[in-house]
């Protein structure tokens, strides 16, 4: 197959417009930091807390409607040993979202954080804070990684090119326009492409469904006719797994900052809550293109199309299935609008993940730990460091390997079982817990996840659990629900032991636990000044200076 060059040059045009939005954005960002008589990091991470609520609907809603989401939609429905029964996805994303509104933006918002990290280095202090710290960074790196490597694996099937241009085009370019104007830019870019994800994929979905080569899916929903029917069976044995791939995502959201950023962007709680609210309805409808993409993909005899016999799924090609499916069973041009609407989602998470990452690295760690005396100016030049290191390692990793399920399980399946447990802690049972307590439950979900292992990134399973299924190749299914219980134990270990430090210091036999709530004397987050108090103490320290000079002189005299 020859290069696709009029696929390239739709590509091209998309990212121009992109680019272009994102400069935009940038000139408003320089705009509202003139105005704004706060924190210049501010405007960066959380865009001055003022962004209006329809934006602030697109950017949550693009957000979590990323690459990894679109494409996996398709490929659970058009896997045969799967079904539509276990995209879980969309309604996942809406429990998210909503759980989120319900439990955590009050509480986010009540002390006017701007990092999802800035309650533990108030709770903690900066030590054990720097430590639960380190899988969500990672988190976000891999999740850059495994979204720019769908993308790349995307851009491979349908244009005939390699995969690593697609993948430093597109990483460049999100650097680009995320550096230029912090959130801003990343918020309104984020409506430009949430309008081709959705205008993009449903303008292909009659061509598709009306593909001569395809047969009806409602038919092939409960009926044998390519493969099995797309529609999937859920046995009772497997109803734990199916809850754990569910809450994965419902729950495990809440641990990603890329969320709070949003949420902490707006004005009110009210307009927060909303926009929870109406992104919860956006996502599963967002969603719905790429499942019936995939029905269609389940209901096609691949013989009668371009890409001929054995299927796709023969070939292991599962993953790529909708933009396979764009490009056999739909017109040349009708497919490049499919393209870019598959783009824009990956565009849409990664400045997003970018931008979330170097927000902690900039506050949390360089101005709360490495150098608190950093001035405005210091914190945003190490933010769009920041950006630039974050894009380039998971750029570098996406071409590194294309296995992105090897990152969607350590930034997705670790943090939940490692993080939820401290984010519902830090939130809703602070006055019980403290350092000791976060520290253990930490180790103890990491070995646990640890010693039950994960065959497909190489980790061996040395925990066997009950009802384990063993398969023809020789691993472990598990049909319990392990991930949720990671975190359950997890939750029991940090109030256990919490309490139990609490027992031993009382009598003298541990040191006395204290943390920023509990000692007034110890400062873990270093004050963000302003501008004008900047200004102000530069101008106390010279009078100081000037007068302790004048009485060494008179001294002398």
């Amino acid at each position: 197959m020859a290069v696709n060059w009029a696929g390239l040059l739709s590509m091209g045009v998309f990212y121009m417009i992109i680019l272009g939005t994102g400069i935009w954005a940038s000139r408003k960002s320089k705009r509202e930091e003139r105005k704004c008589t706060g924190n210049r990091s501010e405007i960066t991470m959380v865009g001055g807390r003022n962004l209006s609520t329809w934006v602030s609907i697109f950017t949550m809603t693009a957000t979590w409607v990323g690459g990894g989401f679109i494409l996996s939609c398709a490929e659970v429905v058009y896997n045969p040993t799967k079904g539509l029964v276990w995209a879980t996805g969309p309604p996942a994303l809406a429990l998210n979202m909503i759980i989120g509104a319900l439990f955590f933006v009050k509480p986010i918002r009540s002390k006017n954080y701007v990092t999802i990290m800035d309650p533990f280095q108030n709770k903690y202090g900066n030590t054990v804070a720097a430590v639960i710290f380190i899988p969500i960074i990672i988190a976000d790196i891999l999740w850059i990684a495994c979204i720019l490597g769908a993308l790349g694996g995307t851009v491979s099937v349908v244009m005939d090119i390699p995969s690593s241009p697609a993948v430093a085009i597109s990483a460049a370019v999100a650097i680009i326009y995320t550096l230029m104007g912090g959130l801003y830019s990343v918020a309104y870019t984020d409506v430009i492409q949430l309008s081709f994800m959705l205008l993009g994929l449903w303008f292909c979905v009659p061509f598709i469904l009306t593909s001569p080569s395809s047969a009806n899916i409602t038919v092939a929903a409960v009926t044998t006719l390519y493969q099995k029917p797309w529609i999937g069976k859920l046995e009772l044995e497997d109803a734990g797994r199916w809850i754990d791939d569910l809450l994965l995502l419902a729950i495990g959201g809440i641990c990603y900052q890329a969320f709070y950023q949003r949420v902490l962007s707006i004005a009110t709680d009210t307009q927060a809550k909303i926009t929870c609210y109406v992104a919860a309805v956006l996502c599963p409808i967002l969603g719905i293109p790429s499942l019936i993409i995939g029905a269609a993909a389940a209901s096609t005899d691949w013989n009668q199309t371009t890409y001929g016999s054995p299927s796709p799924y023969e070939q292991g090609q599962s993953g790529a299935i909708l933009p396979i499916t764009l490009q056999h069973l739909c017109p040349f041009y009708t497919s490049l609008v499919g393209l870019g609407a598959l783009t824009a989602a990956v565009m849409s998470s990664v400045d997003s993940a970018l931008l979330s990452a170097s927000s902690q690295l900039g506050r949390n760690i360089f101005k709360n730990i490495i150098y608190k005396q950093a001035s405005e100016k210091m914190i945003i030049v190490v933010v769009k460091v920041s950006v630039l290191l974050c894009g380039l390692m998971g750029a570098g990793l996406a071409m590194a390997t294309s296995s992105a399920h090897l990152f969607w399980i350590v930034s997705a399946d670790v943090l939940y079982s490692m993080m939820t447990p401290q984010v519902t802690c830090i939130f809703y049972l602070s006055q019980w817990v403290n350092h000791y307590g976060a520290c253990s439950g930490f180790v103890l979900a990491l070995l646990l996840r640890a010693l039950i292992g994960e065959p497909l990134i190489g980790l061996p399973e040395v925990l066997p659990l009950p009802w384990d299924k063993i398969q023809d190749d020789g691993y472990r299914y598990h049909l319990v629900p392990f991930r949720t219980a990671i975190m359950l134990i997890s939750i029991g270990a940090i109030l256990l032991v919490s309490r139990l430090a609490v027992w031993l210091s009382e009598r003298g036999l541990l040191r006395r636990i204290s943390d920023a709530e509990t000692d007034k004397n110890i400062q873990y987050m270093a004050p963000v000044r302003t501008e004008v108090e900047e200004k102000d103490g530069l101008t106390k320290e010279q009078s100081h200076f000037s007068a302790q000079g004048s009485n060494e002189e008179g001294e002398k005299q």
